[in-house]
């Protein structure tokens, strides 16, 4: 009798499991088009009327590198078409720029000076300085294709990877319930070869009806940077200078 209830039992368990299964299949095949997936990243992140009245941004706050005992603070400029400047302060390094002018890419650190960018580098830095990349991924990147489901930070999420026509791929993760952006990976190319970084960006927040993530992880081989945000302006006046080289 106990040997009977027994294989009953994992006869059950069996077709428990593959009913599970089947029900995971059908979840995984019924993703949703490319399109749904962007249209829905634009709504969560605010609309398309209040991403298109926003010409500027200025945040500023706090960054964090546990692992070389780092702590300083961060300003990020960005200003339409395609300007954006990202200056960190830490204190015993000194203070780093990385600014791309609307042409020309380069970064700047008390140990190396200016370095321009050139090659991948470049193109890498001109598809991240394109203001409004909410609503423009699509001429950004060569392709983009819907591939699947994976779990961030204990959600679904719809992963999408893009492939720019400089570059290697990326891949982006949208919240399956609430579509803003919560993780990219992809690999940068840097002075001493390529280093895949991952991003993920958590505690949303609205800023004159757009959504910002105020803390923003990326995370590499070598070290983790933790960024914390605590003020965000749009439409700000910015001089064209603070893309300028020293």
């Amino acid at each position: 009798m106990t040997r009977i209830l027994t294989v009953i039992s994992l006869g059950l368990m069996l077709a428990v499991a593959t009913a599970v299964a089947s029900a995971k299949g059908g979840a995984q095949a019924a993703l949703p088009t490319l399109d749904q997936v962007l249209d829905k990243y634009i709504t969560a992140s605010g609309g398309r009327a209040a991403l298109e009245k926003i010409t500027s941004s200025q945040a500023k706050g706090t960054i964090d590198i546990p692992d070389a005992n780092l702590s300083g603070t961060i300003e990020l400029i960005q200003k339409a078409p395609n300007l954006a400047s990202t200056v960190v302060e830490l204190p015993g390094v000194g203070r780093q720029r990385d600014v791309f002018d609307g042409t020309t890419g380069w970064t700047e650190d008390p140990m190396n000076g200016v370095r321009d960018k050139s090659g991948v580098e470049l193109a890498e830095a001109k598809r991240a300085a394109i203001f409004g990349r909410e609503l423009k991924l699509k001429t950004l990147y060569q392709t983009m294709t819907v591939k699947g489901r994976e779990q961030v930070g204990g959600r679904d999420a719809i992963v999408v990877e893009a492939v720019p026509a400089e570059g290697s791929p990326v891949k982006m993760s949208f919240d399956a319930e609430n579509g803003l952006l919560v993780k990219q990976t992809g690999t940068r190319q840097t002075p001493q070869g390529p280093l895949e970084v991952t991003v993920t960006l958590e505690n949303y927040r609205a800023v004159d009806g757009v959504q910002h993530a105020f803390t923003i992880r990326q995370s590499t081989s070598m070290f983790t940077a933790v960024i914390q945000l605590n003020e965000i302006k749009h439409n700000v006046p910015i001089d064209d200078a603070v893309f300028k080289k020293s």
